[in-house]
């Protein structure tokens, strides 16, 4: 092998190692600032309301009124239809 070559040889095994190094120390430096983000300032918990059983009495939860105006609304809808 020519010397041109096995200096170009060295130089990509240099150039690779020196990638490689640089993407190890890249990933336990975002593992460590992902762990001290999470310790010192950890994510609420989120909060779920309790879900609201429609009752019998309640018209399942919609307003009387609102149905009513609802009904009329579509039965003016239909007749104009036809």
């Amino acid at each position: 092998m020519s010397e041109l070559m096995s200096e170009g040889v060295t130089l990509m095994i240099l150039g690779m190692g020196f990638v490689f190094s640089f993407l190890v120390v890249l990933i336990f430096a975002t593992t460590a600032m992902s762990k001290v983000v999470v310790k010192f300032f950890p994510e609420p918990e989120p909060v779920t309301p309790a879900p609201v059983a429609p009752t019998p009495t309640s018209g399942g939860g919609v307003d009387p009124q609102l149905l009513a105006v609802l009904k009329a609304a579509v039965k003016e809808h239909r007749s104009r239809q036809k």
